[in-house]
């Protein structure tokens, strides 16, 4: 939305400058908080990770645009998908006996299908000569005003992709999706998130980029890897003669200021390279539709394929696509697919693993304190994420009555 008014460089500006803060809080919670989250971290079993993924699940009332309803449906849809494939308790195959989907809905090209092709399509169905916008670009850097109005919700958003990157497995998906949630719930004009403001990349910058030092500190701390790239982190550690975990900080102290230093220097580092290719990455959508749009439909099935190597998910993202074109033209948002199909193997895992412990007591989750808060935060995300879309639709109608 803001690339459509000319304002692609402010808005890669507003990223550029809530990504660097929010992995420069990142790195600053790892260099001097491990020891305290890690603790809490350890602290996370079963229980406690199936209330973090009810507490995500709680944002797609936030993300569901007007109608709650429709955002409901599309949750439902990406949680029921994510059922597909082996399951990781009884090793049985469910839905589809298809080669491809053993081990589940295959994320990316599901990623690429909703958000990239599904785009494209509707790019050609518009069949418009694409208008020429003009890209006002100031500065590299948000200028003073942008700055004072999302520093509050960059400082926020770091520390929470922080505390939700320390959390093995949780990661910046996550992060990013609640940060968000909660610059809308608290915002003072909640109307305007998904109009295209500051405020909204800012949530959702700051807390991907901040969960990248919290997930180095369980990886550093206990030797657990924090996400994906963590694992990779951990195995390189290990082959290099270096145990990641509690001795770290007694054999090999030199080697973890090292990795605190390089941190540092990876967000400067990124700081000083994006300051240099704003202008450049602006005017892409300058480019002609029939150059455009093929363009990214090409990109977009190569990098299904070189994922796996494989067919199969090449055909699976044009399928996504097609949903979620579908989707969209019916006004169905497509956010809360991503998030099912993220936290529903999460939830699902955690709740089963969970009720074979305690022999299918569920209730007992209740005399978990961890368990408790992340519940409690779910209903009260919920209720006032409700209350304040009904506001905002009934200003909307206001609006518009007044507007005939």
């Amino acid at each position: 939305p803001m690339a459509k008014r000319g304002e692609a460089g402010r808005a890669l500006a507003v990223a550029l400058f809530s990504s660097f803060c929010g992995g420069m809080i990142g790195a600053l919670c790892m260099t001097f908080l491990s020891p305290f989250i890690s603790k809490m971290a350890l602290k996370f079993g079963p229980a406690e990770f199936f209330a973090l993924a009810v507490f995500g699940l709680s944002v797609i009332v936030s993300i569901s645009g007007k109608s709650l309803l429709k955002g409901l449906i599309t949750a439902l849809f990406g949680l029921l998908i994510s059922t597909v494939g082996m399951d990781k308790t009884c090793a049985y195959l469910r839905f589809f006996k298809l080669q491809g989907l053993y081990d589940g809905i295959p994320f990316i090209p599901a990623l690429i299908g909703l958000f990239a092709i599904s785009e494209v399509l509707a790019g050609f169905e518009a069949n418009k000569k694409k208008k020429k916008i003009e890209t006002k670009i100031s500065g590299v850097l948000p200028d003073k005003s942008d700055i004072k109005s999302i520093l509050p919700t960059v400082i926020k958003g770091g520390f929470l992709g922080s505390f939700i990157g320390a959390i093995p497995g949780a990661g910046g998906d996550i992060a990013a999706f609640v940060s968000y949630s909660e610059a809308k719930r608290s915002s003072k004009h909640p109307e305007k998130f998904g109009t295209g403001i500051p405020e909204g990349i800012a949530a959702s910058e700051s807390a991907n980029n901040g969960c990248s030092g919290g997930a180095m500190i369980p990886m550093l701390s206990l030797g657990v890897p924090g996400d994906s790239n963590t694992a990779i982190l951990v195995g390189a550690f290990i082959m290099k003669g270096f145990q990641p975990g509690p001795m770290m900080y007694v054999e090999h102290l030199d080697i973890v200021y090292q990795v605190f230093a390089s941190l540092m220097v990876a967000n400067l580092a990124f700081l000083v390279v994006g300051m240099c290719g704003v202008r450049i990455f602006s005017k892409i959508i300058s480019i002609e539709r029939k150059i455009l749009l093929p363009s990214i439909l090409i990109l977009s099935l190569v990098g299904s394929y070189a994922i796996n190597q494989n067919m199969f998910d090449v055909y699976f993202a044009i399928i996504m696509g097609v949903i979620g074109y579908l989707f969209q033209k019916y006004g169905f948002p497509l956010s809360p697919i991503l998030l099912a199909l993220i936290l529903g193997p999460m939830s699902e895992s955690n709740m089963r693993r969970f009720m074979q412990i305690v022999d299918g007591k569920f209730f007992l989750i209740f005399t978990k304190p961890i368990c408790c808060v992340f519940l409690a935060l779910a209903v009260i995300s919920m209720i006032t994420s409700v209350i304040r879309q009904n506001k905002i639709n009934k200003k909307l109608a206001q609006e518009e009555s007044e507007n005939a």
